[in-house]
């Protein structure tokens, strides 16, 4: 069994100094001399530790604005030597080199840097450390002597083990090792996808090989089923997203929060004016636009009631004490709420005055802004994982055709932009019917499309009349077309593109229903 060194030199170079104070103060009690370079010696020694320079150290200055300080033997050696094998002990003696039995390192913030959009590719390259990985891959090989500390939260642990015994366990040495590598792994994929973003050698927009990476924020309770075990992790370029979302109130997260959290604001952030959107099982049964938030709940609550309750909301302004009033209403059951944020007066409302008042969850994102970077889909199949472009991007209605020998009214037109927008966040065969900026009635999931225009039709009643009816794909027969005028639909609006377009348009002329093609299919398996 390998034998686990004292802990006598430590070598510190971190970019992030927050808690470094207090660390080196519990090592320097613990009487481990401390070694360190460039913007972190002069940190501590403004702090008044004795700490020793490298460049003193290894006899080499620093160079090139600091690109090369720990890369010599004399570091190198002292980290991966093997404390059980007396050559190594020998070389140490033969060139007077000092061993390291503590290595604590964070590297360059290259994953904040790139997350600027604006960022200049001469900053994101100089923000690419080497010294740093190079340091943690070291330390993380010779576990069984060298204790590698890459994570801030990871500080107390190690101090609470030397306090204790003067070392750390081979125990906790191999398992913060486990996270140096993954840090170092992490911290390639974020270069290599930065790489691949602004290589334009290649005509195919996907790298030869994927990299993805996340940081680990939460345990779950358990998955989508009691008997799932489950995980929430975040990427490194997550900006105003949510899972940086602070949660100001309520329970603990589930997965199937999440899931119907991400669709809720997802909606919610794409539609226009004050929205609102009430979602059940990551489709909508609710969404409404209005210049007054609380008439765009109501709208949205009152979208299909019964499906509403128990339901996650998302809104895509900050939710006032009158939003809020309407939420309160007797006989409704919210399980959690999304938005920008929440006024003082409606956070008050909503924790103290509903049934469920303690345990929703209410979810302040910070900002409806959608990220600027380009964003990929991943799906996991078995054995692989799909990538496609993220549908997020806005219809050119410069685009649309009115195909039909009737036009729609400019009131129309605004409601076909409405029901447009909503389609393609409902899961396909998708239809959904709407009226007045609201959604009235969704189809979802169907194995037939014109299931889906039945049953949003049937979910509307009778707010069916003269409302608009939107598709995601297009109509393969014309039978689609029946059921919206006798149930007095006033206009369609779908892709188009079927090979029988001209009998779905002579069925809509028939009817004297104005019919627009968008050219895009919105597809959502």
């Amino acid at each position: 069994m390998t034998q686990s060194p004292p802990i006598k030199h430590a070598l510190i170079s971190v970019s992030d100094k927050q808690g470094l104070e207090a660390f080196a103060a519990g090592l320097r009690d613990a009487g481990v001399t401390i070694y360190s370079t460039g913007g972190t010696r002069k940190f501590l020694a403004d702090r008044g530790f004795a700490v020793l320079d490298v460049a003193e150290y290894t006899g080499f200055p620093e160079m090139m604005d600091g690109r090369v300080k720990t890369l010599h033997p004399k570091i190198f050696a002292g980290i991966l030597c093997r404390h059980d094998r007396a050559d190594d002990q020998q070389a140490l003696k033969d060139h007077a080199i000092s061993t390291f039995e503590l290595v604590v390192v964070n590297l360059y913030p290259f994953e904040k840097t790139v997350a600027n959009p604006d960022v200049a590719d001469a900053e994101a390259i100089e923000q690419i450390d080497i010294g740093g990985p190079s340091l943690v891959r070291a330390s993380a090989k010779n576990h069984a002597f060298t204790t590698i500390v890459t994570d801030l939260d990871q500080y107390d642990q190690i101090l609470a083990e030397i306090r204790q015994s003067g070392t750390t366990t081979l125990a906790t040495r191999r398992a913060c090792a486990a996270r140096a590598f993954a840090r170092t792994a992490a911290y390639d994929a974020a270069i290599s996808a930065y790489f691949a973003q602004t290589d334009t050698t290649t005509e195919s927009p996907f790298p030869r090989q994927w990299q993805w990476s996340g940081k680990l924020k939460a345990t779950l309770r358990y998955g989508e089923n009691p008997h799932q075990r489950a995980a929430l992790y975040r990427t490194p370029a997550a900006q105003h997203s949510l899972v940086d979302a602070q949660q100001l109130h309520g329970k603990e997260l589930s997965y199937n929060n999440y899931l119907d959290l991400d669709a809720a604001w997802s909606i919610a952030r794409s539609l226009p004016d004050h929205a609102a959107v009430v979602i059940k099982h990551t489709n909508p049964c609710g969404a409404a636009s209005d210049a007054v938030l609380s008439r765009a709940a109501e709208k949205a609550m009152a979208g299909d009631p019964q499906s509403a309750f128990g339901s996650v909301l998302g809104f895509n302004q900050v939710v006032d004490a009158a939003t809020a009033e309407v939420l309160a209403a007797p006989g409704l059951f919210i399980e959690a709420i999304v938005a920008p944020d929440f006024e003082p007066a409606a956070l008050e409302i909503l924790t103290t005055r509903p049934k469920w008042k303690a345990n929703v969850r209410l979810m302040k994102i910070g900002s409806r802004t959608p990220k600027p970077r380009h964003q990929w889909h991943m799906r996991q199949v078995d054995g692989g994982m799909l990538v496609q472009d993220l549908d997020c991007d806005a219809d050119r209605f410069e685009d649309w055709n009115v195909v039909t020998e009737t036009t729609p009214s400019d009131q129309l037109l605004t409601e076909l932009r409405f029901a447009w927008a909503l389609v393609r966040h409902v899961k396909s065969n998708a239809i959904v019917v709407c009226r007045d900026l609201a959604l009235a009635g969704a189809g979802a999931g169907q194995m037939s499309r014109v299931d889906s225009v039945q049953i949003a039709i049937e979910k509307a009643g009778d707010r069916r009349h003269q409302a608009v009816l939107a598709s995601d794909a297009f109509f393969p027969f014309a039978d689609s077309i029946e059921h919206a005028a006798k149930a007095g639909i006033a206009a369609i609006i779908q892709p188009g593109g079927s090979v029988n377009d001209k009998d779905v348009v002579a069925a809509c002329n028939h009817h004297g229903l104005p019919m627009v093609i968008t050219g895009r299919r919105h597809f959502k398996h």
